[in-house]
């Protein structure tokens, strides 16, 4: 019986049985490849902030300085801490100084990046807001310190110029805290409106077309528009910047030292002071677990909250 071309196999010829067409390869398993990308940064992950964290939380239920062994002592250091006049005193100072930092730099930035939306295209601009967050902290600080210092800084050469008394940014007590947020505020102000002027961005321009033909006017677009359309966009800025401000410490070290008595020693620095001063490792880490709570308690209020996996652009 005679084969003709249509009874033979699919993709072989007559003579040779070689294929026809290509090839059909196998998929790459891309598992492998993979693992081996993510590999330094798990690596890194896992040395430098997981085994830190779970070691830093066992220290916490011992008695621990770096000469010798740690000595269990179960929920000691918990109780010490809950009668401890100076960490209470340190976690008013830092709710505090959250408080006016965070007001402070929120309400700025996103007068700033409303401004910048509206009024202005130019990058060079837009970028010169970031160069004060590209200075270190350290040099801000000092910056800032010789500037409002009380006898020789500037500002107060032109407060005493106009006639009005200098003010000890640094030494008085009712200065201290709001003086070191407006210092961090100025530090960090360009970086937190370049986020919401990010989400402005994606704020479609038909939205704010259809209110001007209904006559809404600039104050109440702001309000019922633009405002609840960053509300994500907020969300991300303000867990960022809250964490952030809770572990507010370089400014604090350089300009006061904690002083003038403990009215700026915020939580960080006691923490700081209780490890490296006075050696008590454990009791040091005992705090430093309680201010990873209140972060994440922060963290997860501001979330649901402000909802921050709803979108009102639909």
């Amino acid at each position: 019986m005679t084969t003709t071309a249509l009874d033979r196999p699919a993709g072989r010829t007559g003579g040779g049985g070689v294929s026809a067409g290509p090839a059909r390869r196998r998929p790459r398993n891309q598992l492998w490849p993979a693992l081996g990308m993510i590999a330094p940064a798990a690596l890194g992950f896992l040395v430098f902030y997981l085994y830190p964290t779970l070691r830093g939380a066992y220290l916490s239920f011992t008695e621990y300085n770096v000469l010798g062994s740690p000595v269990f002592v179960g929920l000691q250091n918990y109780v010490d801490m809950a009668q401890d006049d100076v960490f209470w005193n340190a976690v008013r100072v830092t709710f505090l100084y959250v408080v006016l930092n965070i007001g402070f730099q929120t309400v700025l930035a996103v007068g700033l990046a409303v401004l910048m939306h509206r009024l202005t295209k130019s990058v060079l601009i837009r970028g010169s807001l970031l160069l004060p967050y590209l200075i270190a902290n350290v040099v801000v600080a000092l910056l800032w310190f010789w500037m409002l210092d009380y006898n020789i800084g500037i500002v107060n050469a032109v407060i005493d110029a106009v006639g009005l008394p200098k003010v000890a940014f640094f030494g008085d007590e009712a200065w201290t805290v709001a003086t070191i947020a407006g210092v961090n505020t100025w530090r960090h102000l360009g970086y937190t409106a370049l986020l919401v002027f990010a989400g402005l961005q994606m704020i479609p321009a038909s939205v704010y077309e259809a209110a001007a033909v209904d006559g809404a006017g600039e104050w109440r677009t702001f309000w019922r528009i633009t405002l609840p359309l960053l509300r994500p966009v907020l969300v991300l800025v303000l867990v960022i910047t809250v964490t952030g401000a809770f572990q507010v410490f370089d400014t604090v070290a350089v300009t006061t030292a904690g002083g003038p008595g403990n009215a700026s020693r915020v939580l960080q620095l006691y923490i700081y002071e209780q490890a490296f001063a006075r050696g008590h490792f454990g009791y040091a880490s005992a705090m430093s677990v309680v201010l990873f709570l209140i972060l994440a308690g922060a963290a997860f209020a501001q979330m649901r909250l402000l909802r921050a996996g709803e979108s009102d652009l639909s």
